[in-house]
């Protein structure tokens, strides 16, 4: 781009991920902490994540830490790359242990007994990705804190 013209998708982008991103992942991980969104609460994710999935607590918990700490971090671009990563992973084994076997597309018809596949969590995923390896932006707080 010549010198001195005004590049706005370079600064605007980050921010535009950012905001959805993190605010599907505040609000899913309120469901499991707070128990919000018509979400079970702590005790009960703790249950049935490892009654139903199999995975142990202390992962229950970084999932946890990782959609709402996350979320709020890449809402608010608070140690953007950080909180990407911890959603990369969580995405990554919602994959795994969840989605994948429900193959590619969302169960757009609800149909009872059928789950969702892993387009939805591909999108995110991809989000996450982006901000893992773009940064947050000229607009977050890790811009002000870091001084970058």
């Amino acid at each position: 781009m010549a010198k001195g013209n005004f590049d706005a998708s370079g600064m605007i982008a980050p921010l535009m991920v950012r905001i959805p991103l993190g605010l599907i992942f505040m609000a899913h991980g309120s469901q499991k902490l707070l128990g919000l969104f018509g979400g079970q609460g702590l005790t009960a994710t703790f249950r049935t994540f490892e009654e139903k999935m199999g995975i142990p607590p202390i992962f229950t918990l970084l999932a946890i830490i990782a959609e709402f700490g996350g979320g709020f971090g890449v809402l608010t671009g608070f140690l953007t790359r950080l909180s990407a990563t911890g959603i990369s992973a969580v995405m990554l084994v919602a994959i795994y242990k969840v989605h994948w076997a429900h193959g590619f597309f969302l169960n757009g018809a609800c149909v009872p007994g059928r789950g969702h596949g892993i387009e939805f969590n591909v999108a995110l995923l991809g989000m996450a990705l982006y901000l893992l390896v773009a940064g947050g932006g000229q607009w977050c707080l890790d811009r002000l804190i870091f001084r970058r």
